[in-house]
């Protein structure tokens, strides 16, 4: 995982997590600027009202605060 900060990101690829319950998705992430551009962060999370397709391409802005990572989708 990457340090404690605030970082622009991309959802580049999601579906389906397999071993979770109904509505879990697997999503990565690619950071967009900054030291970490090109790292690819992958995390699993709820995303209501989004599908995989809904999400690709889609901008975020992940947060990593005591190394625990939060994601939010930014409107387009």
């Amino acid at each position: 995982m990457i340090e404690d900060g605030t970082y622009e990101a991309m959802v580049v690829d999601a579906s389906a997590a397999e071993d979770a319950p109904d509505g879990v998705l697997r999503v990565e992430l690619t950071i967009t600027s900054g030291p970490h551009k090109g790292d690819v962060v992958a995390l699993r999370g709820r995303f209501p009202g989004h599908d995989e397709l809904d999400l690709l391409a889609a901008p975020a802005t992940l947060t990593v605060d005591g190394g625990q990572p939060r994601v939010r989708l930014d409107p387009v």
